[in-house]
């Protein structure tokens, strides 16, 4: 069942990839009481709000099977956007004063690209920690992603994030640590894309109450879960959500600002990504980018020779991790009829 916008506010990309109208979301929208009710807080930087909005409208559109799905967006008011991104959030966005008044069925807050060492000094700091206090109350279940994650075990247990040598980059493997109802039907080795500088690591988790559900010895903690009040709060640091080639763009993003000199270092490859005929040529881009240290080679980046190589190997656990979050929202509803599991599994 395809997901509905409220107010008919549908971004134009998932409108033209759905073939959805504004009259058709908002006639839905007469009828809230049949959908499970999500909101998603979008804070990603510019570059990568709209992709990310796609990211998860597929996800959730995969993992919903026969459950309809009503989304709301809304993004912190306090990062700085360009007047093209702002201009999005106006047509497509509500104010966080209308999220932090309304009651939802789970809500997905992103992270952003940090600024601060300390995440309490980011400007949004406060705004972020209401719509924690907010979730805690008036959800079954919160999403919280990446730095989002982080931002949250800091306010609420104070357990601080810790930074890597290098940054997490690429897709790892994950063994789960126990029984859980989010992660039922997953293999007991699950990869998914990180992309990070910085970790908050599981036995300071489970310290302070958290069920760790997925963890490397390598990589640490992937998923983890706390009952924070009403709400399950359900923490990735990593992102299933992305698409096959999300790495790939944030690779290439990481070049440019190293030829720009925005960063002194040639950031390090994926791991766990390309494959070898791939990694060989960038590992030829490399070694010219390093000898020549301009923005125009981009210019010759391979990125048509390799994009065809990549496999979104972390899909299908994505899905069931999130058809689970969402059957759980629904076993919780009581404005909606349960919908068994096996048409759920169909409908994939």
């Amino acid at each position: 069942m395809p997901l509905m916008m409220s107010g008919g506010r549908v971004p134009a990309r998932w409108a033209e990839k759905k073939n959805l109208s504004v009259r058709g979301a908002r006639e839905h929208d007469a009828n809230p009481s049949e959908c499970l009710k999500i909101a998603l807080v979008n804070n990603m930087p510019d570059s990568a709000l709209e992709d990310t909005e796609v990211q998860f409208f597929e996800l959730l559109d995969a993992a919903s099977g026969d459950v309809p799905v009503l989304i709301k967006l809304y993004s912190l008011p306090e990062i700085i956007r360009t007047d093209r991104a702002q201009l999005h959030l106006s047509s497509h966005y509500f104010g966080i004063d209308d999220l932090l008044k309304t009651r939802y069925d789970g809500v997905i807050i992103t992270g952003t690209e940090p600024r601060q060492r300390n995440l309490r000094d980011e400007p949004y700091w406060r705004t972020l920690v209401d719509v924690f206090d907010w979730a805690e109350n008036n959800t079954t279940s919160a999403v919280l992603s990446c730095l989002a994650a982080h931002a949250s075990v800091l306010h609420s247990d104070h357990i601080d994030r810790h930074p890597l040598a290098d940054k997490q980059f690429g897709v790892f493997g994950y063994e789960k640590s126990c029984e859980h109802p989010l992660t039922a039907g997953a293999a007991a080795s699950v990869r998914f894309p990180h992309s990070r500088w910085n970790e908050v690591r599981a036995d300071q988790l489970a310290s302070c109450g958290y069920s760790v559900l997925t963890k490397s010895p390598d990589a640490g903690a992937d998923l983890f879960v706390k009952q924070k009040k009403q709400s399950l709060f359900v923490h990735f640091q990593g992102h299933p959500e992305y698409f096959g080639q999300t790495l790939l763009k944030e690779f290439r993003r990481d070049i440019r600002r190293f030829l720009t000199r925005e960063r002194e270092t040639y950031p390090s490859m994926p791991r766990g990504y390309f494959d070898a005929e791939a990694a060989k040529l960038l590992d030829e881009f490399r070694r010219n980018a390093e000898s020549h240290r301009q923005e125009d080679l981009m210019q010759v980046f391979p990125e048509a020779a390799i994009s065809d190589t990549l496999q979104n190997t972390w899909r299908e656990s994505a899905i069931c991790v999130y058809s689970n979050w969402l059957q759980f929202l629904l076993s919780k509803s009581t404005r909606i009829s349960p919908v068994p599991v096996a048409i759920r599994a169909q409908s994939r």
